[in-house]
């Protein structure tokens, strides 16, 4: 994401520079004072709000691509409330005459809006990243064992041997994703239990595998019905 954020960045400052070139621009204003307290007001707020932006955005993509996907709605939201900032602080640098008070009020309002939303924005991000972590913690166990019962098919050397492992593939890949700390006893002689059938493969032990793969095939039933109890 580091290639995204270079260019995000040179885009950003071609933007910012050419804000600050139309802001300066030599204009005839029939008469009337450009730069006053309101024109700074919203030229000031405009620039705070593209600061802003850019922090939302570097913080976004820094950390990779799935902590980005959890970000995207902090990204959009600062979208928006840059181009809010945009239509009343421009306001305020257009109708320069209006009182400074009101051009205050304006850009404090949107101000508090833009912080509110993006402060939502962040908070639900992480919520939901942080759930995302817990539940790759709870699944691993499943998905781990899955990976090794594929193995164990591809290295199994007779025909007889891959159907065994093949039923203890399927016990498991249909097994209840979600562990618990209650589990990790029977867990654990299920783990042992993989390594055993493993080694038994290996040695091409055709009465250990089926007598093993029986074993975890009863374990993985005794595991689903205790998490079927958790619930």
């Amino acid at each position: 994401m580091k290639k995204a954020l270079k260019y995000y960045s040179i885009i950003w400052t071609i933007v910012f520079i050419l804000f600050n070139v139309i802001s300066f621009i030599p204009a005839d204003n029939l008469g009337v004072e450009r730069y006053t307290a309101s024109f700074w007001i919203g030229y000031v707020f405009i620039t705070l709000s593209f600061i802003g932006q850019y922090v939302c955005t570097y913080f976004a993509l820094k950390d990779g691509l799935n902590k980005t996907f959890y970000r995207l709605s902090l990204i959009s939201t600062s979208y928006t409330g840059l181009i809010l900032s945009f239509i009343f602080g421009g306001l305020c640098m257009l109708i320069s005459v209006i009182p400074y008070w009101i051009s205050v009020i304006l850009c404090a309002v949107v101000l508090t809006f833009n912080v509110i939303t993006v402060a939502m924005a962040a908070a639900a991000s992480e919520i939901v990243s942080g759930i995302d972590e817990k539940t790759k913690d709870k699944t691993f166990f499943v998905k781990s064992l899955t990976i090794n019962a594929e193995e164990l098919i591809a290295r199994a050397k007779n025909e007889n041997a891959k159907v065994i492992c093949k039923k203890v593939y399927e016990a498991i890949r249909y097994s209840d994703p979600m562990s618990h700390d209650s589990l990790s006893s029977v867990e654990s002689e299920i783990t042992y239990k993989m390594s055993k059938l493993q080694a038994a493969v290996m040695s091409d032990d055709s009465e250990l595998i089926s007598s093993t793969a029986d074993d975890i095939i009863i374990l993985l039933k005794s595991r689903n019905s205790q998490c079927k109890f958790l619930k």
